[in-house]
This record gives C-alpha cells, sequence and structure tokens, in this order.
C-alpha cells in the first residue's frame, strides 16, 4: 500500500506540473490584433516675395590723378525695370592747365602764358595787372598796344547757347536720357 500510495503521490505531483504549466501559457500568451485607417489630405500654397533685380550704377576708375576726365553714372531701378548707364566727360579746363604745365616744365614759359591767356578771366587779369599776355612773339607794351589794337582776337565769354554748344557725342547723350526717362514715366503710370 505503501507503494500505491507512493505511486499516487508522484501521479499526482507530476498532474499539478502539466496543468500548472499550461495555466501558465495561458496567463503569458495573449492575442491583440489592432485595425487601424487614416485618411488625410492636406493643401499648401507658398508665396515667395522678392525684391526685384537691382540697377546699380556702373563704377568709373578715377584714381588716376593724370586723366583729364570726369566719370559719371547713374542708375534707375522700377518693379519692372531697371537701367544704368556710365561714361567719361572730358574736363576742358583741367587739359589746359596740363598743356600749360607742360609747356613751362619746358622752358616754354611765354608759350604756358600764352595758353592760359586763352581764357578770357586770365586776359582780364593780366590786361589789369600790366603784364598782358604775348601777341604773335611780343611781349609787354608792344603786346599790350597791339591787343588793343586788334581787339576782335581778344578772348571773350562766349553767349551760352545750351543746345547750340553740344557736340553730337552730348546731343546723343541728351537724346537717350529723354527717351530713356519718357519711359521710366510711362512706367510709373
Amino acid at each position: 500500500m505503501l507503494r500505491k500510495l507512493g505511486f499516487l503521490a508522484t501521479l499526482i505531483l507530476i498532474s499539478n506540473v502539466a496543468i500548472s504549466q499550461e495555466a501558465a501559457e495561458d496567463v503569458i500568451k495573449t492575442d491583440n490584433i489592432n485595425t487601424s485607417t487614416v485618411d488625410s489630405t492636406s493643401t499648401s500654397t507658398t508665396t515667395v516675395k522678392s525684391p526685384p533685380p537691382s540697377a546699380i550704377a556702373p563704377s568709373i576708375n578715377s584714381a588716376n590723378s593724370d586723366l583729364c576726365t570726369v566719370g559719371v553714372s547713374g542708375a534707375v531701378q522700377t518693379q519692372i525695370l531697371g537701367i544704368s548707364a556710365g561714361k567719361t566727360v572730358r574736363d576742358m579746363n583741367c587739359e589746359k592747365l596740363k598743356n600749360a604745365k607742360t609747356l613751362y616744365d619746358m622752358g616754354m614759359k611765354v608759350a604756358a602764358v600764352s595758353v592760359m591767356c586763352q581764357d578770357p578771366r586770365v586776359f582780364d587779369a593780366m590786361m589789369d595787372a600790366g603784364t598782358p599776355c604775348p601777341y604773335e612773339g611780343m611781349i609787354g607794351d608792344a603786346a599790350k598796344a597791339a591787343w588793343l589794337a586788334d581787339s576782335e582776337r581778344q578772348p571773350v565769354e562766349p553767349e551760352r547757347n545750351i543746345i547750340r554748344d553740344l557736340n553730337d557725342e552730348q546731343k546723343s547723350t541728351l537724346l537717350g536720357g529723354g527717351v530713356v526717362g519718357s519711359l521710366l514715366l510711362l512706367l510709373l503710370l
């Protein structure tokens, strides 16, 4: 009987272990099914606001002091159109001064004074100072008498007529500027 009892205890113990394993598997094991559907509609608009291109006036090098030119440039920009231009303009007074200095440096003092005397202001100042400008190689009182006898050759301040005094290049520049200005005026309307 003891044997039967031992066998029965062993059988109970084995069945308890098997039942507890099945119970443990049922506790840990889970079945989960998720179904998800997402519908999304997105509309976007991007607006980029940027300034118009810039009209930049050209730079004109005037660093060389030996040139008798002046650089002139300008630019105009509207929302639609941009224009820039530049050019150099001869300075005639500067050229006259350089010529007189060059002649003086070469020892041609009378010729240098003659170049300067082409300006009516210098001519009048020389006459007022009692040292008249040279006249066909004559200097001093002889030159003064010759200048008084030949007043037609004395330099005089010319009457200024702005349009008549312009050369062809200046007239074309003025015409081009008028056309550009008119176009810009029409664009602003």
